[in-house]
This record gives C-alpha cells, sequence and structure tokens, in this order.
C-alpha cells in the first residue's frame, strides 16, 4: 500500500485495493471498505461540485481522514499497534456476526474517532470553527448514504428489516450505533482534541478511543438479548461469500 495517500483520487485506488484484496482472500473487512469507498467518491463528487465553503481545505480533510483508516488497516495487517476500536473491528469474527454489525464497526471507528481526530489535525494553529459548516455537510453526506447502503445491504440480507423493527428506526440506530449521535461525537472530539497539546492531546485520543470501543464491544455482543438474538437470526439467511455482498452493494 502506498501510504501515505495525498489526494483523493489515491485514496480511493487504495480503498480499490483493500476491496479486490479482501474480495481474492474473501475477507469481511473489504465489506466496510467499499462502503467507504463509496462515501469517499460522493465527498469527491462534492468537492469537485464546489458544495463546500472550502473545497481545496475539504479535500485535505477527505485525505487525513482517509489515512487514518489506511495505516490503521496497513498496521493491523503488519502486527503493530492501532487504536483499540479498530482491533476491535478488524478482529471481529466473520462467522458470527452479520453484515451490518461489521459495516457498523467500521463506521464507528471511522467516524467516532477518526473523523474529529483528523480535524483538528487539519486545523492546528487556526480557529476550528471556521471548518464548521463543511465538517456539518460532509457528515450530511455520510447520513445521505446510509438508506441507500441499507437498501443495498438488505439484498444479501433478506431479514435485516428485523433490525429496524427491533431498534424502532430511531434515529438510523441500529445495534447501538446511532449515525446522529455519531456526528455529534465527531464534531466533540474535534473540538476537544484541536484546544490541546502534546502528552493531553495524546491522552484525550486514548480516552475517546476506549470510548468508542465500548461502543464497538456493544455492537459485537447487543446488550438487549432480543437484539443479540435477531443479530444471529438475521446473519443465518444472509449470503457469507464476501464477493457475492460487494458485487450486490455496487449493483
Amino acid at each position: 500500500m502506498a501510504i501515505p495517500a495525498y489526494t483523493i483520487t489515491e485514496v480511493l485506488n487504495e480503498l480499490d485495493q483493500i476491496v479486490e484484496n479482501s474480495i481474492r482472500l474473501s475477507d469481511a473487512k473489504g465489506i466496510f471498505a467499499y462502503i467507504y469507498r463509496r462515501t469517499t467518491a460522493q465527498i469527491k463528487l462534492g468537492i469537485l461540485g464546489h458544495a463546500f465553503e472550502n473545497p481545496e481545505r475539504m479535500e485535505k480533510l477527505d485525505v487525513i481522514f482517509a489515512n487514518r483508516y489506511l495505516k490503521s488497516y496497513d498496521d493491523y495487517k503488519n502486527g503493530k499497534e492501532i487504536s483499540n476500536c479498530w482491533k476491535t473491528a478488524f478482529e471481529a469474527n466473520s462467522d458470527k456476526l452479520c453484515i451490518m454489525q461489521h459495516i457498523l464497526l467500521g463506521m464507528n471507528a471511522h467516524i467516532n474517532l477518526d473523523l474529529g481526530v483528523a480535524a483538528a489535525d487539519l486545523m492546528v494553529g487556526k480557529p476550528i470553527l471556521e471548518l464548521e459548516n463543511d465538517f456539518i455537510k460532509v457528515n450530511r453526506i455520510l447520513s445521505g448514504l446510509t438508506d441507500e447502503m441499507q437498501e443495498r445491504v438488505a439484498m444479501v440480507s433478506p431479514l435485516m428489516f428485523l433490525l429496524d423493527w427491533v431498534g424502532g428506526r430511531k434515529d438510523e440506530e441500529l445495534i447501538g450505533f446511532s449515525m446522529g449521535k455519531a456526528r455529534e461525537q465527531s464534531w466533540n472530539t474535534a473540538t476537544q482534541v484541536w484546544a490541546l497539546k502534546g502528552e493531553e492531546r495524546i491522552e484525550k485520543i486514548r480516552e475517546i478511543d476506549l470510548l468508542v470501543d465500548g461502543i464497538a464491544k456493544l455492537i459485537i455482543n447487543p446488550e438487549l438479548r432480543l437484539v443479540n438474538l435477531v443479530t444471529k437470526v438475521v446473519r443465518t439467511t444472509e449470503n457469507h461469500n464476501v464477493n457475492k455482498i460487494i458485487e450486490t452493494l455496487k449493483a
């Protein structure tokens, strides 16, 4: 892998490699990688279409954001230390989790931790509030893809509607993960990390990582017995072929 990436085009190329390798190895990590690739392509279209106040700054944010995932993925493959929430996501047993659990584990780590830290990194020495409007627009893009993603996943997960049923579809909350809460958390992370330097900054990121890892563990093993049971039932009806899953998501 060519890390770090320097442009969104390079990010998309790296994500394509992860997806292709995952298909070849039948590795469920490729499911989130494809969803993320789709999101990145959407953000690129927004940048080219001048949907953001500062398109150049937005590309820098997107690249910093993506490099956190790419580095975590590469470091994990090479046995290096990574954040707790990404380690939990990467080590999740594909034989026990439904497709949405794999996707939500990636979204949890990347939005609840990486997005805020990336924003703080980008705005070092500059007022963080200058980024807020474009940050909100990025989160709207992420949110806007949620329904589309669920519709496509349902094509390889016939009983996925049961997850909506037990969750009541409140704020797209599925298996303990809420897109609305994640949007709020990511901006809180950005402002908190941005305000700190040195060891205090490092410690704050560790603290947030542990909180996000707690959410990851709830995604894997939901507290509510009914939700836990439903995820297992959902999985029994799913197509478990990673190639087929990704091809269906692309359709």
